[in-house]
């Protein structure tokens, strides 16, 4: 029987990009979610468009967009064996979401992170902030957790139990890290694997403004202290 992979993809007004990133997806994904995330453009029909399951969320934040994909496929007859996060932006590549499932497939890891190798990132497409940000958590993560990470690149793989008893909370910027932690504080088997980053499509939501950058920051702080000093 062959593995069932699904895509998730918050998408906030991203009718430039969408269509790009739906369609470089490889044809050995089962579905793509786009979940637009009160999206002012025509990033909904853009998507649908390209072939997407598309809905809708209100509530602005990254993870509840997510949240909203992942309680889609919660409620499908067939679930998934693997759940995979993509930006909507094109800073990604998404021919290389192969890569990125591979460790799960062959060696049966149960997270694979895309990390955003310096050596494969187009000149300027992580700003100060996020190349800060990144050293920052990975760090702390290292000191508190003896972790490995050294990105929290939002292109991920996670098999679906594993997601499932991550039990996902976070409804904005600290998505990417509380999922991490909590895989570690688990004991999941994990493995990065570098990826290409391009500069993506667009104005960034978070990375691109100051007040984005800073609640950013806080959040990813907030899940690091929390779980450091939690039993």
């Amino acid at each position: 029987m062959s593995t069932s992979i699904k895509v998730i993809i918050p998408a906030y007004n991203e009718a430039d990009s969408i269509g790009k990133v739906i369609g470089d997806i490889p044809n050995r994904v089962d579905e793509v979610v786009v979940v637009s995330n009160n999206s002012t453009d025509a990033t909904m029909e853009v998507a649908k468009k390209a072939g997407a399951t598309v809905l809708s969320e209100e509530k602005r934040g990254y993870g509840y967009a997510c949240l909203k994909g992942m309680h889609y496929i919660s409620q499908q007859s067939n679930l998934p064996d693997i759940i995979v996060f993509l930006d909507g932006d094109y800073s990604d590549y998404p021919e290389e979401l192969t890569k990125i499932v591979a460790p799960i497939l062959d060696d049966d890891i149960d997270f694979v992170i895309g990390a955003r190798d310096k050596k494969l990132r187009e000149d300027g497409s992580m700003t100060f902030p996020q190349k800060f940000g990144n050293w920052l958590a990975t760090s702390l993560m290292r000191l508190f957790f003896n972790s490995k990470f050294t990105d929290l690149g939002p292109f991920r793989a996670i098999k679906y139990d594993k997601l499932l008893a991550l039990n996902m909370e976070d409804k904005t910027y600290g998505w990417t890290v509380e999922m991490q932690l909590k895989a570690l504080k688990q004991n999941f088997s994990y493995i990065e694997v570098p990826v290409h980053y391009r500069n993506r499509i667009g104005v960034s939501k978070v990375s691109g403004t100051v007040k984005g950058a800073i609640f950013a920051g806080i959040k990813i702080l907030t899940w690091i202290f929390k779980y450091s000093f939690k039993k």
